[in-house]
């Protein structure tokens, strides 16, 4: 399908795309498909099997929200192990390439850090083809693996994947970072402060949106009407540690009125289970049209992060909460983006880690706290994120950073 009058043709690179639930691959959708509804022709090059779940398969082609998905094979094969995730993302890397450079007219090609090897196919296409590269910093590696200790600086991969940053940065037209801390890190890269953007993502608010617990399909199914609900909805992984939440739900077990909600996947979801019980649950990732009722379901949000981990991923956890009018518990180092969010404005709480005794006397006096307060901080919470967070006027800034370059992009900033 050709681009429409005036409109350019975009290719987007991402490993993961819907239905896949992998938060970037839902962002990347957003965009992908406002794009399309601006006129510009947008293809997605993305895998055909599940990210977390290599078991679950997608179709091969399919048009979606006016953009064309093409899956290509051999491109995941789960997250077992750093190893088993490479293999995966080199594999789409190279088909994503060839695919690319096989494409009729191409104006821009959109590239993400998540995960790692699809920016060097997004460097290669750029290349190749003579295209505009815009580059979207979801989290940085080799950074990330360096802070969690699975890599040392000097190992060869991490100076590789170091070596990686630096020729995509150096490419891309503009740098789109989540953060000012992760600004910081970019910046100690390669400066690239003339084509960068600060542009927090946005909650998927097409999918989410304020739930009463009465009622709620998602608290009926699994037992928690009358309880007060603490979640967790996300990715299980070593950049967000719930080390301190699982050994305050263990010191409140007996409480009868307390219960722990853990959705989601990843190599941390070992950890949850070991611990699970009538009021621990560990649950799956929830279909999007459940994520509104899982989502509020909760009376108070757990968004965690490493305190090594700042400015390399961002806990994008936050929104969903904000999106459903919840409050937040923040368990992370008050140096960090939700730090902010917190010391800004009242809508939520900051624990450190290991602090136990603090957060279950925090948790103590939220059970016995009144409602409406409660729903209040919620409400504070919402009114922030539509004005100035919400997804139309976020994506509608990345858009126009996609049609225009860095120009737009100082202006998102």
């Amino acid at each position: 399908m050709p681009p429409g009058p005036g409109g350019q043709s975009l290719l987007v690179i991402s490993q993961v795309y819907p239905p896949d639930p992998a938060s970037v691959g839902q962002h990347m959708a957003d965009v992908a498909s406002a794009m399309a509804a601006r006129g510009h022709r947008t293809v997605v090059l993305t895998a055909d099997r599940g990210y977390d779940d290599p078991a679950r398969r997608f179709p091969r082609r399919e048009q979606a929200a006016g953009v064309e998905v093409r899956r290509l094979p051999f491109s995941s094969f789960g997250k077992r192990s750093i190893v088993i995730r490479l293999l995966g993302g080199l594999s789409f890397a190279l088909q994503a390439v060839w695919a690319g450079i096989r494409l009729g007219r191409l104006d821009g090609v959109l590239v993400s850090t998540s995960p790692p090897l699809a920016q060097l196919a997004g460097l290669l296409v750029s290349r190749l083809r003579g295209a505009p590269l815009t580059l979207w910093v979801m989290d940085l590696n080799p950074d990330q693996m360096v802070a969690l200790k699975l890599l040392s600086p000097s190992h060869p991969a991490a100076r590789l994947f170091d070596w990686l940053n630096r020729r995509v940065l150096a490419r891309a037209r503009t740098v789109i970072v989540l953060d000012r801390f992760m600004a910081e890190r970019v910046l100690a890269k390669l400066d690239v402060r003339d084509k960068l953007a600060v542009l927090p993502p946005w909650p998927h608010e097409d999918h989410v949106g304020p739930t009463s617990r009465e009622g709620n399909p998602f608290r009926r199914e699994h037992g928690l009407n009358g309880k007060f609900v603490v979640m967790y909805s996300g990715n299980h992984g070593p950049s967000n540690p719930l080390t301190t939440a699982l050994q305050a739900a263990l010191r409140l077990r007996d409480d009868p009125r307390v219960a722990f909600v853990f959705i989601g996947g990843g190599i941390g979801k070992s950890e949850v289970e070991a611990v699970a019980g009538p009021t621990i649950l560990s649950l799956p990732y929830q279909p999007l049209d459940r994520l509104r009722y899982s989502l509020s379901a909760a009376d108070v949000h757990l968004v965690t992060m490493g305190d090594d981990v700042v400015g390399i991923v961002h806990p994008c956890k936050v929104y969903g909460a904000m999106a459903v009018a919840r409050p937040v518990l923040f368990v992370g180092p008050a140096r960090s983006h939700v730090g902010d969010l917190l010391a800004g404005e009242e809508i939520g709480w900051r624990v450190a880690h290991g602090d136990v005794d603090g957060l279950v006397e925090l948790l103590r006096g939220l059970v016995e706290r009144d409602a409406d307060s409660l729903a209040d901080m919620g409400r504070r919470a919402r009114r922030i994120l539509q004005h100035g967070l919400s997804k139309s006027e976020l994506c509608g800034r990345l858009c126009d950073i996609l049609e225009q370059g860095p120009a737009a992009a100082r202006v998102a900033s």
